[in-house]
């Protein structure tokens, strides 16, 4: 019998456009205004007010910074999410992801443990490196930057990035998880030696508050590196934008090294690991494809440039050439997205919970460009037309 399936909703938090699609506008040729930013905002924790609604397990935020076009205007999903918990009872609150370093580590633990203290121990700790530069280089003190498609000369920034990112996180679990605590690495010593308090020297660190409840951590897997790190971490692994095949052959190794990192641990096929997928369900076939394509279109005209696309299989069989813009007929090909009527998307899900044994699923509803009444609308016939249809 399958493990019963956590089912959450991820939405980017973006501005509602009238003119998404895959022409004019150039992405960055768009400016909107801080008003029309902030009612994103508005609109977007009371569709997770919704989702709590709805019946959904969690809800996913986002952080991003300095977006005038639109696309993602939540700067800071733990503050978010602690007002969205203040609306809620049960929903967990988690982000994909909050950018470790565009953080100081400890600034970061305290905020965390705050929100998840005040909402009853319902947040959950989503951490990644970073996709955006102009985001990551002017939020971190430690020349932090990130490789992409745009950037291919940044590769040895990036390794910088996964040093800082890798010891942002002991640090923050050290101080979550410890009375006290210390840490000497290569970018970070804490405490600074020889700081005088009270007639000694500091020696350790508190941190004030601390989880009074357990938390769960959760990263995205996009390269090999983060595939060795993750489940030695012990931390759970998120997939999205993937071929079937190499979801699959990334999750099978997951579960290979989390065993063998965890001696005497029993983990089941898809034990902490979650699986994204897009959807777009309507009453008719047509229907869905006409109501995607322009939001499926604007999402790759503006993050196809940051090699999100590396996850398509090329006619080779392997990974599809950077900088790949997809057609919305080879994302549903690839089963990337999956769109039709209830019936048709169900099967979609029904097929990654049988090559997964998915446990933990969340959904994008929110396409670039949605309204939020249409990404409320999808939740809504996922958890009452789709999820019905999957065993």
């Amino acid at each position: 019998m399958a493990a019963p399936l956590r089912v959450g909703a991820f939405f980017f938090g973006g501005v509602e456009m009238d003119d998404a699609g895959a022409g004019p506008p150039n992405p960055m040729d768009r400016r909107y205004t801080n008003a029309q930013c902030w009612d994103a905002t508005l609109k977007y924790i009371d569709a997770a007010v919704e989702a709590e609604r709805l019946g959904f397990d969690s809800f996913w935020t986002t952080e991003h910074h300095f977006q005038y076009e639109g696309y993602e205007v939540i700067p800071n999903g733990l503050l978010i999410s602690t007002w969205i918990a203040a609306r809620t009872q049960r929903l967990r609150l988690g982000a994909m992801f909050n950018v470790i370093p565009q953080w100081n580590p400890l600034r970061f633990a305290e905020d965390f443990a705050t929100m998840h203290n005040l909402s009853g121990g319902r947040g959950i700790l989503g951490v990644g490196r970073g996709t955006v530069p102009r985001e990551v280089v002017h939020l971190n003190e430690r020349g932090v930057s990130i490789g992409s498609h745009d950037n291919p000369d940044m590769a040895a920034a990036d390794a910088h990035n996964r040093e800082v990112f890798e010891e942002s996180i002991e640090i923050i679990k050290r101080s979550l998880d410890n009375e006290a605590f210390s840490f000497h690495g290569k970018h970070f010593t804490i405490p600074q030696p020889g700081i005088p308090d009270r007639g000694a020297t500091v020696q350790e660190l508190t941190l004030v508050p601390r989880p009074i409840h357990p938390y769960e951590i959760w990263q995205p897997v996009t390269s090999p590196p983060t595939l060795d790190y993750v489940p030695r971490s012990g931390h759970g692994a998120v997939f999205w934008n993937q071929h079937p095949d190499f979801v699959k052959r990334q999750w099978d190794r997951y579960g290979e090294l989390f065993a063998d990192s965890h001696p005497g641990a029993q983990i089941r096929p898809g034990e902490h690991r979650m699986l994204v997928v897009t959807v777009r369900i309507e009453d008719t076939h047509e229907a869905a494809w006409a109501s995607a394509r322009n939001g499926h279109d604007e999402f790759w005209k503006f993050l196809g440039p940051y090699g999100w696309s590396k996850g398509y299989m090329g006619p080779d069989g392997k990974p599809a050439k950077p900088g790949l813009i997809p057609t919305l007929e080879e994302s549903t090909a690839q089963r990337m997205y999956l769109v039709g009527t209830a019936e048709e998307v169900a099967e979609g899900v029904q097929y990654y919970r049988d090559l997964l044994g998915i446990e933990n699923l969340a959904i994008f509803p929110h396409l670039p460009g949605d309204t939020y009444g249409k990404a409320v609308e999808q939740m809504a016939r996922f958890a009452e037309r789709v999820l019905p249809l999957v065993r």
